[in-house]
């Protein structure tokens, strides 16, 4: 199989391309559902969750996560050790999926912190998804979110050019749905596709 990392800032439009890659054949996972699987309630991510942050982070039982996200953005140290509980798990589960994939497949791991996490030399590809600051906030105000979070959101992330120089590939999408969807249409095509079916012959 080909592994390959999808990533970008928020705003950028990486979760769109996802759903274009998955509409078109390809295998797309999502570490955000994964981050949110492997802490459910009554899992062992969410018992090692409560130890650390106490009750006050629940809400009718289940993780208040707004509550959560605002915890770690406002401290370092809250950030990493929900990292060392997080991060662990949705590797293991990404490696379950992949023993489940077939050979010859295109596996896309939608990863927004791949350069925050040093995650990059774990796939065979890197796709960075990039749009002007500018249009991404705009994006972002669309989709209700407050100015004050959404520079709050972006400082926290890399930046489009950090993200761009361990990418084999990037998409700038500044245009329409329909650009993006071109642009995923040939990569998958002309590239990944035939990379994959590659690897499966050797």
């Amino acid at each position: 199989m080909l592994k390959v990392a999808l990533t970008g800032g928020i705003g950028s439009g990486k979760s769109l391309a996802g759903e274009y890659f998955e509409l078109i054949g390809a295998t797309v996972i999502d570490s955000d559902q994964l981050a949110r699987e492997v802490v459910e309630r009554g899992t062992e991510g969410f018992d090692e969750i409560v130890v650390a942050f106490g009750d006050e982070i629940l809400r009718d039982g289940n993780l208040d996560r707004a509550k959560l996200a605002q915890l770690i953005f406002d401290d370092p140290k809250a950030k990493s050790t929900l990292e060392a509980i997080v991060h662990p798990r949705i590797q293991e589960a990404f490696d379950e999926i992949l023993e489940r994939s077939l050979s010859g497949d295109v596996v896309i791991y939608q990863i927004p912190l791949l350069v925050e996490t040093g995650a990059q030399d774990r796939f065979d590809f890197i796709i960075t998804v990039s749009a002007p600051l500018e249009l991404r906030r705009k994006r972002l105000l669309e989709r209700g979110m407050k100015s004050y979070e959404i520079e709050k959101r972006i400082s926290a992330q890399a930046t489009d050019a950090e993200r761009e120089e361990v990418a084999d590939f990037v998409f700038m999408n500044d245009g329409d749905a329909d650009g993006l969807l071109r642009l995923v249409e040939n990569i998958y095509e002309d590239l990944l596709l035939p990379r994959a079916q590659e690897n499966f012959k050797k």
